[in-house]
């Protein structure tokens, strides 16, 4: 029962830093290399409070391998911004590989929604510089969507997370 109160405290913080990370990236166009860095650190620790065993954190780690890969291509071709794909690289260390792709496919729907509305907002206030979305909005409401529809009903039921 220790590891449960733990590893919901744990999410908590990932909700904090999912907001932080929203927040900077509204502000700065930046998501910190130490926010990132402090989600993937975390994650070994909610492992362990959730009860994971070696073969769950194999797939943890292959998850997000394949997620570093396919984000480092569209990062290389310019499609998304470095600190977007560290967020979701170190999102895909604590999100179980199925529901990471729940994240990722929210993300991309609200992402595009995003888009739309700042490519409206941005031809109707005649801006002439370039158009940079803050994509880590999306990634924020993706991975609060994942916890709501996924962990935080198991948290009232009172069962583990992992």
């Amino acid at each position: 029962m220790h590891g449960f109160s733990i590893s919901y405290g744990l999410l908590a913080a990932l909700a904090v830093a999912l907001l932080v990370a929203a927040y900077t990236d509204i502000r700065r166009r930046q998501i910190d290399n130490w926010l990132n860095l402090g989600i993937a650190l975390a994650a070994p620790l909610f492992w362990w409070a959730s009860g994971m065993g070696w073969s769950d954190i194999g797939w943890q780690l292959g998850c997000a391998l394949a997620a570093f890969v396919v984000l480092a291509g569209l990062f290389a071709f310019g499609a998304m911004g470095g600190g977007d794909v560290k967020l979701l690289v170190a999102l895909a260390l604590w999100i179980k590989p199925l529901w990471f792709m729940q994240l990722v496919t929210v993300m991309a729907i609200s992402g595009g929604v995003l888009t739309v509305v700042m490519a409206f907002w941005h031809v109707a206030r005649r801006q002439r510089e370039k158009l940079a979305i803050p994509y880590g909005l999306a990634i924020a409401f993706g991975g609060f969507w994942v916890l709501a529809q996924n962990y935080w009903p198991a948290m009232q039921a009172g069962s583990p997370v992992g």
